[in-house]
């Protein structure tokens, strides 16, 4: 109800003037709320157009040169620190197959014997390495170099009194009379 209308017709209004007015009215205007929404999205609108203006105008400045330049020097060293690393990698594996094998060799000194060692074109042949074998039997063989090798096997540990890996279920003699409150004591731990 239009109650300003009203005010202005006064006699002359009433409910069918109203509703005329009313339905010619929603024709012709936007509701306020409406408008509001819509002003808001044109601003909102407005403001994205500017920023995006602004970074297009940043990206004209941008030296794509520059970039490219840049990006081809990070891929290089990019590279490089990937081959440094698996020549590192690959190093490590070398010098662990060369430990092994001395270590299965009973060198009794590892670093002495790898200096008399061959090692500069080192490869791995799968876990070892090509010719070590043959290198370490040379000097085994040697008289100036065999003092460097264990050349006894190692004597297996003896055990007495018990065999390693057995259990034992056997209980003490519980039929035995304690002598003193100790001794009580520890039969009932070692029957329980």
């Amino acid at each position: 109800m239009l109650t300003w209308l009203k005010d202005i017709l006064k006699e002359q209004y009433t409910e069918d003037t109203d509703k005329k007015i009313s339905d010619e009215i929603g024709k012709g205007f936007v509701a306020k709320a409406d408008f509001n929404a819509l002003n808001d999205t044109k601003k909102k609108q407005d403001e994205d157009i500017k920023t995006r203006d602004k970074q297009l105008e940043d990206l004209k400045k941008v030296d794509a040169e520059g970039l490219k330049a840049e990006i081809e020097k990070l891929q290089t060293e990019n590279k490089t620190a990937q081959e440094t690393y698996e020549a590192k990698l690959k190093e490590q594996q070398i010098d662990f197959a060369i430990e092994k094998t001395l270590s299965d060799a009973q060198a009794k000194n590892i670093t002495a014997v790898k200096a008399l060692l061959n090692l500069k074109d080192a490869e791995l042949d799968g876990k070892n390495v090509k010719g070590l074998d043959e290198q370490i039997k040379s000097l085994k063989e040697r008289e100036d170099t065999k003092f460097l090798f264990n050349t006894q096997t190692p004597a297996k540990t003896q055990f007495k009194g018990f065999t390693p890996g057995e259990s034992s279920d056997n209980k003490p003699n519980t039929n035995t009379q304690p002598s003193s409150l100790a001794d009580a004591v520890q039969m009932a731990l070692t029957n329980e």
